[in-house]
């Protein structure tokens, strides 16, 4: 059903219902008010109540979650509504900074600042002043209207987080239906690298999601290095993944079908296209 309006709490404004709202918004362009609900709203299902409410009902479009117990795990207004329109398993994966605002909002700054492995002063010299200036603003409205700046401004934030959402996933299926793992012998050593081979059409950026799809993985592969397409030409990029050490492409830089690597050695382009060719150039720059 779609929400005919959006209620979350007044008062101070925080990230997990200021994102929440803007998710909302993506899916259904309605007005915004900041107070408290009353039960008419609670029992409306065209009424989304986020972050206030006592009630996680989204039957009935209801997503709080300050009634849960303490040592419940930490999921926040954000996470609820993205739990209903489907996508929470794919923002966890694609979203690194979900998990910390989950923990800042239920945990509080200092156990995050912990579970982190930070200070909390660490913490703070993160923040943002276009965040909190958002977030200000947002306090100090009662209603946000279509075709307000903010509201405009929340709308963009939530389209695009449910964009790149939609995007990351179909590149992760792309990236599962085209890639292969070499593994690459050299004398008494053997490394492992992910292969990209050239489609059509080609990505714009062939190397994109590559680092998520190997963590994501289910088999937990243990990779040194990549190699994918070279968009500026019809040859391939070589590089480190994660800056394994044992991978110098310097070390092929004089090889007549490599025309770069980088002083520092973590990536070079070759015109080669051969997949044995390639192979080789990648046992070349393997250090012993």
């Amino acid at each position: 059903m779609a929400f005919q309006r959006i209620v979350t709490h007044p008062g101070g404004a925080h990230q997990d219902e200021f994102l929440a709202c803007c998710v909302l918004l993506a899916r259904h362009p309605v007005s915004i008010h900041r107070r408290e609900p009353d039960e008419t709203d609670l029992a409306d299902p065209a009424t989304a109540v986020v972050d206030v409410g006592g009630e996680h009902e989204p039957a009935r479009g209801n997503f709080d979650h300050h009634q849960f117990p303490k040592d419940h795990p930490p999921l926040c207004a954000l996470s609820l509504v993205l739990q209903h329109l489907g996508v929470y398993d794919d923002a966890r994966i694609f979203c690194d900074w979900l998990e910390t605002t989950e923990r800042f909002d239920t945990r509080g700054p200092f156990d995050t600042a912990k579970w982190l492995g930070v200070s909390r002063d660490a913490l703070a010299k993160l923040i943002s002043p276009s965040d909190i200036t958002l977030l200000r603003r947002f306090a100090k409205s009662s209603v946000v209207m279509p075709g307000e700046i903010l509201w405009e401004l929340m709308r963009w934030v939530g389209t695009d987080l449910l964009d790149y959402l939609a995007t990351q996933r179909q590149r992760l299926s792309f990236l599962t239906e085209h890639t292969e793992f070499w593994d690459i012998a050299t004398g008494a050593d053997q490394f492992r690298v992910l292969f990209l081979p050239r489609t059509d059409p080609l990505p714009d950026e062939p190397s994109a999601g590559l680092d998520r799809f190997i963590a994501s993985h289910p088999e937990k592969p243990e990779v040194a290095g990549l190699v994918y397409p070279d968009r500026r030409g019809s040859g391939f990029g070589l590089s480190r993944h994660r800056d394994h050490p044992r991978l110098d492409f310097t070390r092929i830089d004089a090889c007549d079908d490599v025309h770069f690597a980088h002083a520092r050695g973590f990536v070079a382009k070759t015109s080669a296209t051969d997949p044995q060719r390639l192979r080789e150039l990648l046992g070349l720059a393997w250090t012993g």
